[in-house]
């Protein structure tokens, strides 16, 4: 009997309709069919994504959950876990990237070849508002000790692109409800310290959108630049990672602070 796997995509207000609908079909179209999805809504939203929701609604393989305040995406992915506790295979999902065909079915191959591992990801490629692909791709380690490596300078994983165990929420207990961004960065802190074990694939998983919304509203000002310093030391240090780690988060400090323009060129040539 083929397992079922349950995807978390969130939807908010700024969602683009036409990105969230290559999205879902995305998931609805994969090589592996048994899924569901379920759509939590944090807070109000347009009538185009109100309209689009409901005709998603139609497919009994979805299930939309709507939240009246936006609390943001911690808080989404929280709730939309505590109706995960009877599916052993939970993946992500964000509403304007695009899942490659057999996504669902080479992670779920890789956890059943690999039962000792609590989550897994892949290789993303960028693509732009018209969804072709620019030529920048992001490779992941593939092993845990490389991830634990990777990490002291860069997320192992990338938070849209993985499928969970639900093994890994028994040992990481979820989201930090009070982190609106860097909310995976934490999740992988909390993962490592519990004694998750971490993978990725060798292969393009997720079409990852960057539009220029996304180099303006990423990571900006000098309280959200301290915020994410101070949550690097904390990370170093609990992980007992050298000084290089330091070094590298004074960098993206200063990164941060820079103008979008100047960052949209710092992240191309990274």
């Amino acid at each position: 009997m083929k397992r079922t796997i349950a995807i978390l995509l969130p939807v908010y207000k700024n969602d683009n309709v036409d990105f969230f609908s290559q999205s879902l079909n995305s998931i609805l179209q994969q090589t592996y069919q048994n899924v569901i999805v379920l759509i939590g809504v944090d807070g109000s939203i347009n009538n185009a994504l109100k309209e689009r929701l409901l005709s998603a609604e139609k497919d009994d393989r979805i299930q939309v959950i709507y939240f009246k305040k936006n609390r943001g995406l911690a808080c989404v992915l929280n709730e939309l876990l505590t109706m995960c506790k009877d599916f052993e295979y939970i993946a992500r999902m964000d509403a304007d990237d695009i899942s490659v065909p057999n996504r669902l079915a080479n992670q779920m191959s890789y956890l059943l070849l690999h039962p000792d591992v609590d989550v897994v990801g892949g290789r993303i490629e960028e693509i732009n508002e018209q969804s072709e692909r620019n030529g920048k791709s992001v490779t992941y380690p593939l092993t845990h000790q490389e991830c634990f490596k990777f990490f002291r300078y860069r997320d192992p994983l990338a938070h849209p692109a993985v499928m969970f165990r639900k093994s890994f929420f028994d040992k990481a207990k979820g989201y930090r409800n009070e982190y609106r961004k860097n909310q995976d960065t934490m999740l992988w802190f909390d993962g490592f310290m519990n004694g998750c074990i971490f993978a990725n694939l060798d292969e393009t998983v997720l079409l990852f959108r960057v539009t220029d919304d996304f180099y303006k509203n990423r990571r900006n000002g000098f309280k959200r630049a301290k915020k994410m310093l101070k949550d690097r030391f904390m990370i170093n240090k609990a992980l007992h990672y050298d000084w290089s780690a330091y070094l590298f988060s004074f960098l993206m400090f200063i990164m941060t602070l820079t103008p979008p323009f100047l960052k949209k060129f710092l992240y191309r040539i990274r």
